[in-house]
């Protein structure tokens, strides 16, 4: 056993995944372009009252994305074999063997479906958690999501065995609704 072994507070069949700063680089930048132009204008320039609400509402906006970027940067992980924890400012729990939906999505940013992101939403109980693609080891983590869901018998609809597909995942037929 080494010293990190003995050190952690998880077994080693944990797997932990977290969102990398370099996929939140864009999230920040968008953020920050959109709040710091409103707030400089408020702060800076006399506006009338309609003026200002609207300038207000987009820095509200663009504020509410910054914190929820922040949230998901720091938000962590931990999936092992009986369940996914979230850690970070929001922890909560999933256990497998309660897995009742699992949803994964894929949103194109271009007509010809060649780019944009996956989404995998996953409920248990009254624990309910939504991941991007962006995540370190999204593909990890999806293939335990299915094989949980596989065991529990949990129905996916087409689009998802279709995009599980697509990620190399292979589940048996009848897993899927018609």
């Amino acid at each position: 056993m080494t010293q990190l072994d003995a050190a952690s507070d998880t077994s080693p069949d944990v797997a932990r995944f977290s969102y990398p700063t370099s996929a939140m680089v864009g999230d920040y930048l968008r953020a920050a372009a959109g709040l710091a132009p409103t707030v400089m204008i408020l702060s800076t320039v006399s506006v009338g009252s309609v003026a200002g609400l609207v300038l207000g509402g987009f820095a509200a906006i663009f504020g509410a994305f910054a914190i929820r970027t922040a949230l998901r940067h720091a938000t962590g992980l931990e999936v092992s074999e009986a369940e996914l924890r979230v850690t970070g400012l929001r922890p909560a729990t999933l256990p497998w063997r309660e897995l009742d939906r699992m949803k994964l999505a894929y949103y194109s940013t271009r007509r010809d479906r060649k780019s944009g992101w996956m989404q995998l939403e996953l409920k248990a109980g009254g624990a309910r958690l939504s991941i991007d693609s962006r995540l370190d080891g999204f593909d990890r983590l999806v293939r335990q999501a299915a094989t949980a869901a596989s065991q529990r018998d949990v129905e996916l609809s087409e689009a998802t065995a279709a995009n599980l597909q697509a990620l190399g995942i292979r589940l048996p037929e009848q897993r899927a609704m018609r």
